[in-house]
């Protein structure tokens, strides 16, 4: 999973370089916003603390460098962590804000990763690969000191935390604003706009929106939690809200 874009080159040159470590293994490339860590956080968190296979493993290269904003000398970026769930499934990438944080509560392990030195900006074909190699097939060499888990930072309160191919707006609310039917005047980033408050998306008439349990999920305090969705039926809440992004404060400012 990485920001290169859609369609873009490098997902195929880093598909076939994994392709050529791990023959057996069936590689998906998966998108996110470019620099948009928070988004790759929400996509980890399905994919990697959803249900399936315990062999699998999430690499991600979401890196915006934004730990330091000094210059980077040999293009260097967030260093590389590794962390084990406790389900047994692997995720490895830079240590960007946010990319844990939807399965902060079943990280088992979580280590800082040892990668070849390399100055090449396009780290994720040249550099990473043969070290996530090592780690898929069960080797713990490249792994170097271990990392608190408490530095994971927590999921976002009340936020666009990724926006999917329909526009809808996928927020780090968990409880309902109102009573369902109740109509709510919510704010994304400086735009205004009504909805209603729903107990399924789909529950409003055409071009209204909808602010409503949505189809994902993650843990919290030891419980599932379901986030709320900002959905236009018949069109688009990105759109809406004057193309709003993950990062976004989504607040309720009245109800009536």
């Amino acid at each position: 999973m990485a920001d290169y874009g859609v369609g873009d080159l490098a997902f195929a040159e880093v598909q076939q370089r994994l392709a050529a470590l791990l023959p057996d293994v069936t590689v998906v490339p998966t998108p996110v916003p470019p620099l948009d860590s928070l988004s790759a956080g929400f996509v980890i968190g399905q994919l990697a603390g959803g249900d399936g296979a315990p062999e699998r493993a999430v690499f991600h290269n979401v890196a915006p460098r934004q730990d330091d904003e000094g210059a980077r000398e040999g293009n260097e970026g967030e260093e590389l962590v590794a962390a084990r769930l406790s389900s047994g499934v692997l995720i490895v990438g830079p240590r960007s804000s946010f990319v844990l944080s939807f399965v902060r509560e079943e990280v088992a392990e979580l280590h800082c990763v040892e990668v070849p030195e390399s100055t090449s900006q396009f780290r994720s074909r040249d550099a990473f690969p043969l070290v996530v190699a090592e780690l898929v097939r069960g080797g713990r060499a490249p792994l170097a000191e271990a990392v608190p888990v408490s530095s994971i930072e927590p999921v976002p309160e009340r936020r666009v935390v990724y926006v999917d191919g329909y526009g809808n707006l996928k927020t780090s609310w968990t409880s309902a604003p109102g009573r369902a039917g109740t109509r709510v005047d919510v704010r994304v980033g400086d735009v205004l706009a009504s909805a209603v408050v729903g107990d399924g998306t789909f529950a409003v008439p055409a071009g209204e929106v909808s602010f409503a349990p949505g189809s994902s999920s993650w843990r919290r305090g030891g419980e599932v939690v379901t986030g709320f969705e900002l959905l236009r039926r018949g069109g688009s809440a990105a759109a809406l809200f004057d193309g709003a992004r993950a990062g976004d404060p989504v607040e309720v400012v009245a109800a009536r």
